[in-house]
């Protein structure tokens, strides 16, 4: 075991690094393998937000549920009642054992390079021969195991595909996926009140406009450097942490300039808030691509004969800047990218009391690494990037970036709070 304890160890540093912390402790080490595990398993921009919810929800459940045990915390639980949590149960233990049973439950192949990862940290706290952390393990075994249970029938388990469209401002290419808007909510009470409007009538001036901007700006042909930087660092396709990874990788660069990874209590409620928020995006999101089932620039740009507005023209060879032929895979309304950047930046600023928190993350693609002075910088940015790679309107950027906003500011002020009333900067402050 002493061999495969150090191919583990060499393997979460590397997984650590790759993606973005240096200080670390044991929380970030599994959102590292969480993304690793998004990564391996090719996992849809929606499925990696679900996997990514569950994981960091069963680490914040199995950490605060042997602090309530002890009377170190009053705070709720995200979804595992804390009965039953050992008092002297090691903390670090449970957290990795909750995160490592909720990913070999859901990707029973990856148990090869996640068993070794989970001894290695067993090891690293006592090793299996220490009864403080074998309780740990075992209740956050315990966790892991009841997060995939009470998950099990969320919404998202039958595969279901909306049909292409075949009229002016219709998503012409099935919708796969399509079963992620019924997916219960992590966090918010309901989605409903995060939805859209619809996008503007095809005729409108402010479809044109619209139309024109990304036309312009989003072309594969388009020179600007700067937008091509903007658009690739936030692309996120296949084989990629995906977009609903993004913001976990920018966290990890977060939690260690401000110092929570001192507290593993922080460390897993916050990524607990932002896992649950991003996810609950997703649906949000998915619900308005299949209510609207919208076309992207690039079908409305090369079909523009069609959609009767005498501000928009046709350009039957124009392409985006995402790559030839990239129109998308889901419906355009409304932006996920917008979604997810309103709701993470939105919980980071609620969780910090402040927006004005620099940090720095690479990519997906290879890109080297880009620094932000706040988090609604980064959320602006996100959004924009998805007009500046010509796959979204400005108006879904709009729209979903208020329907993000409303979801983080839902689940920053209601979940994972301290019991009972809270005063001034407690009601405003909930790592408080």
């Amino acid at each position: 075991m002493g061999r495969n304890v150090s191919i583990a160890t060499g393997l979460l540093l590397s997984l650590t690094l790759a993606d973005g912390a240096g200080a670390e402790n044991v929380a970030t080490r599994w959102v590292s393998h969480a993304l690793g595990t998004g990564r391996a398993v090719n996992a849809s921009t929606q499925a990696a937000g679900r996997v990514y919810a569950m994981t960091t929800v069963a680490m914040y459940d199995a950490v605060n549920g042997i602090e309530r045990e002890r009377h170190q915390s009053d705070r709720d639980q995200a979804l595992v009642p804390s009965d039953g949590a050992p008092i002297n149960g090691h903390r670090e233990a449970a957290a990795a054992a909750a995160a490592h049973k909720v990913l070999v439950m859901l990707f029973p192949a990856r148990a090869a390079v996640l068993d070794p990862a989970l001894a290695a940290e067993l090891e690293a706290i006592g090793g299996e021969s220490n009864p403080t952390v074998v309780r740990g393990r075992d209740w956050g075994a315990h966790i892991g195991e009841q997060v995939v249970s009470l998950r099990s029938a969320d919404g998202t388990q039958t595969a279901e595909t909306q049909p292409g469209g075949s009229g002016p401002g219709e998503f012409p290419r099935p919708f796969t996926g399509a079963q992620f808007r019924n997916m219960t909510p992590f966090g918010v009470a309901s989605i409903d009140p995060y939805g859209s409007p619809g996008p503007p009538a095809l005729s409108s001036a402010e479809y044109a406009a619209a139309f024109n901007e990304v036309k312009q700006l989003g072309s594969i042909a388009d020179p600007d450097a700067e937008r091509a930087a903007i658009g690739r660092h936030w692309q996120a396709e296949g084989n990629t942490a995906r977009e609903t990874g993004l913001w976990l990788k920018a966290a990890l660069d977060i939690v260690e300039r401000q110092g929570t990874v001192d507290s593993l209590s922080k460390t897993v409620r916050l990524f607990a808030l932002l896992g649950m928020g991003t996810a609950d995006a997703v649906a949000a999101s998915w619900t308005t691509k299949y209510q609207y089932h919208f076309w992207r620039p690039g079908d409305a740009i090369r079909n523009a004969s069609s959609d009767g507005n005498s501000d928009t023209e046709e350009d039957g060879s124009w392409n985006p800047r995402a790559g030839a032929g990239n129109f998308g895979g889901t419906p355009e309304h409304m932006s996920g990218s917008a979604t997810f950047g309103g709701a993470a930046s939105t919980i980071l600023r609620g969780f910090y009391c402040r927006d004005d928190v620099a940090f720095s993350f690479a990519g997906e693609l290879g890109t080297p690494p880009r620094s932000y002075t706040s988090f609604s910088q980064a959320a602006n940015e996100a959004g924009r990037s998805r007009i500046f790679n010509g796959i979204h309107f400005q108006f879904s950027n709009v729209r979903g970036r208020q329907a993000g906003d409303g979801i983080g500011n839902e689940i920053v002020n209601t979940r994972l709070r301290r019991a009972g009333p809270c005063h001034g900067i407690h009601c405003v402050c909930p790592q408080l």
